[in-house]
């Protein structure tokens, strides 16, 4: 089964010439799912080969402009492309305000049905299920209301071997027992304990993703040993005053979060323009947190 985050953009508040705003694209057993959706993320999803029309959900973490000014297009070439399934937007509650108005203006009817989910920044939720994958909102700390999102698989039903079905002769009814967790009886009475007759999958995987905030503790155990966390960190470590004034995070603080989390692996990005030598944010966080990369456009990191 796939599972993959491709970074759209990694960049802060102003693009650079090599890097877009932020969005990020998330592939769970080929359903994707679109985070955040700043200025050019059509662009970038052309650019990166990424096929626009198979995106059904789209997340927004907060409604400053550089994580969703790229929407409106979006949404827009989804009409001209004679989209007509539903789409679903989960965000705060002004944003299907915000839409709504926009469309209004422009005199533009949209042809496809959009379903808004709101939810709250100031509390963890989930918000989305498919029996496959569950997505769960993080609180996060900014200057106005702002959630990371928790994606995680759900456990997956047990592999039968399948020497035991024809040795116990078991029927579709058993076989489906089995798989959910039973024991079976044989008609003389005798139970096979389920561990006998099955094995299990490969470990369910999840990915952590938080934007802009403030250096916080208190979501460690929410995102607890996840395998993949992004975390941005907008700033070096000799601009802790300027992260701490602006609600934005440090790499020293991402990478002693990523620590205390025991998560397995931590991407950074939305770095601030205002920095040209990038190897920086590695070294800073690498002296904290070994196993961390750099966000670059384009980059596409198997969870």
């Amino acid at each position: 089964m796939s599972f993959s985050l491709t970074i759209l953009g990694s960049s802060s508040a102003l693009p650079t010439s090599k890097r877009f705003l932020t969005a990020h694209l998330v592939n769970h057993d080929e359903r994707f799912f679109l985070i955040d959706c700043g200025e050019g993320t059509q662009m970038q999803l052309k650019r990166f080969n990424k096929k626009i029309a198979r995106i059904n959900h789209i997340f927004i973490s907060h409604l400053h402009g550089d994580h969703v000014f790229g929407l409106f297009g979006l949404l827009s070439t989804f009409s001209m492309m004679g989209r007509k399934s539903t789409l679903h937007i989960y965000s705060n509650p002004k944003l299907e305000e915000i839409l709504n108005s926009h469309f209004s203006y422009f005199n533009e009817t949209i042809q496809y049905p959009i379903d808004f989910h709101h939810f709250s920044s100031k509390l963890s939720e989930p918000i989305y299920n498919d029996g496959k994958l569950e997505i769960i909102t993080i609180p996060l700390k900014h200057r106005i209301p702002c959630a990371g999102f928790l994606f995680k698989e759900l456990p997956k039903p047990l592999n039968i071997r399948k020497e035991k079905i024809d040795f116990y002769d078991l029927g579709i009814k058993d076989i489906i027992s089995i798989k959910n967790g039973a024991d079976f009886v044989t008609p003389e009475g005798k139970t096979i304990e389920n561990n006998k007759l099955t094995e299990q999958h490969t470990p369910s995987k999840s990915f952590a993703f938080c934007t802009d905030t403030k250096a916080i503790n208190s979501n460690i155990q929410l995102i607890k040993n996840v395998d993949l966390l992004y975390h941005e960190a907008t700033f070096l470590d000799s601009d802790t005053k300027l992260a701490k004034a602006t609600y934005h995070t440090t790499t020293k603080q991402a990478a002693q979060l990523a620590k205390d989390a025991e998560v397995k692996q931590l991407v950074i990005g939305h770095f601030s323009a205002r920095y040209k030598n990038y190897s920086l944010f590695q070294s800073e966080a690498n002296s904290i947190f070994q196993n961390t990369i750099l966000a670059e456009d384009g980059l596409e990191i198997n969870i």
